[in-house]
């Protein structure tokens, strides 16, 4: 008896989220029509739904009244579980010879026979860590497309880009925390590199482009880079 009760409550509060999962929707659905919400999915955190909107991921609250962008983190271990979502999401291929590489920096290690495009934001904590596995690529050619999305990214990539040396006031950057020590005032992509991050409907930062098409966004290992290739 224990048992059956315990597996009708299990099959209660399945249903009960699916019930709130499919009037959350509907209620989207008639309050925002312009607005096109897909994966509407309940979260670990009571009251708060996932959902993705303009190829970002989202939250929601089951009143359907209050929107919330950003990262979700678990306390109890550090997981990011808006990068966990992230990587559910279906692989998209890239055409990789579309890429403007003028609009990038370009890094060459060793021979640089292999190539890998990424597009980064010198604040997000994933690009910082993602550094520690780029160091251990050998002859790889790195393309580094600044990709400020927070405002407080915004000016240091444009002095990253008017430097005399790109990639080595990028990696005192992303690495160190040095400020560029340069003007913001030349001709730089940064506007073209986040309309094209539109375009290719990224998601967040690190995303990483392979010249296969494939892209992956968050942080992977440099033995997960190397099988791309």
């Amino acid at each position: 008896m224990k048992k059956i009760a315990a597996l009708f409550g299990a099959g209660f509060i399945t249903s009960s989220v699916f019930a709130n999962v499919a009037q959350l929707d509907a209620q989207l659905k008639s309050q925002y029509p312009n607005l096109h919400f897909k994966n509407i999915a309940a979260t670990e955190m009571a009251g708060l739904y996932s959902a993705k909107l303009d190829q970002q991921i989202v939250y929601l609250d089951e009143s359907g009244k209050h929107i919330f962008v950003g990262q979700m983190l678990r306390l109890k271990d550090q997981k990011n579980l808006t990068q966990d979502l992230i990587k559910t999401e279906p692989s998209t291929k890239i055409d990789w010879h579309t890429l403007p590489f003028q609009d990038a920096i370009k890094i060459v290690k060793g021979n640089g026979q292999h190539q890998l495009a990424i597009f980064e934001d010198p604040n997000c904590p994933y690009c910082k860590q993602l550094e520690p596995q780029l160091d251990k690529l050998e002859n790889v050619t790195l393309y580094i497309f600044l990709y400020p999305l927070r405002p407080q990214s915004l000016l240091p990539s444009k002095q990253v880009w008017c430097s005399v040396n790109r990639g080595y006031a990028w990696k005192n950057l992303i690495q160190r925390n040095l400020q560029p020590n340069a003007s913001q005032y030349c001709d730089h992509p940064i506007d073209r590199n986040l309309l094209l991050g539109k375009k290719l409907n990224l998601v967040g930062t690190p995303t990483l482009i392979f010249p296969n098409g494939t892209m992956k966004t968050g942080l992977i290992s440099a033995e997960e880079i190397q099988a791309n290739w």
